[in-house]
């Protein structure tokens, strides 16, 4: 089976998409800067190797938009918190899936490939980040992952990577590169 890699995204709308960012640069940059992010991204991830999902946010609006390349295979998101829409995501997937957001830099190909490989002989696999969180989450089968069992993360802190690989506790889990998103101007490369 054809892995699954589902790329968290939102339609780049001024004080919707990168908002601590547009604080420092002011909101219409940096939604300009996040639609020409996830235009690179794209380009940079696309491999036949494995089968893009873009789950979108506005779910109506983010299924319609002219900003992501139409050939792409769009999700909505749905409701609830960031956990809530990402099990979804990888459930709906089923088999092998690699979730990750769309505000890294530094994604290749290559980080891309270390996950679905670790999965080899792992049920999990993160991509830690520098502040505590983590740019990439995969499951070796999305199918079994129950829907309420990141309800206890806390996202945006220094705890979301250990919140969320505290639910798959009895899982054999794998680490990757470490990777940074841009959430403020001090992340910009």
């Amino acid at each position: 089976m054809k892995p699954t890699l589902v790329i968290m995204v939102k339609v780049p709308r001024p004080g919707r998409v990168k908002t601590r960012l547009g604080r420092d640069i002011g909101m219409t940059t940096a939604a300009w800067w996040f639609r020409h992010q996830v235009a690179r991204l794209l380009r940079r991830i696309e491999d036949p190797r494995w089968h893009v999902v873009l789950a979108v946010a506005p779910d109506i609006e983010g299924m319609t938009t002219r900003c992501f390349p139409q050939h792409f295979t769009r999700w909505p998101q749905g409701g609830g918190d960031l956990g809530d829409r990402m099990i979804r995501a990888m459930r709906r997937a089923g088999g092998p899936v690699c979730v990750i957001g769309a505000d890294i830099p530094g994604i290749t190909r290559r980080h891309i490939a270390k996950g679905f490989a670790a999965l080899g002989d792992h049920d999990a696999v993160f991509g830690p980040a520098p502040d505590g969180g983590f740019w990439l989450m995969g499951a070796k089968l999305g199918s079994v992952l129950r829907p309420e069992m990141l309800k206890d993360a806390r996202w945006s802190t220094e705890h979301a990577l250990a919140d969320t690989r505290a639910a798959f506790t009895g899982k054999k889990i794998a680490l990757i590169s470490t990777l940074a998103d841009v959430d403020t101007i001090d992340d910009l490369p």
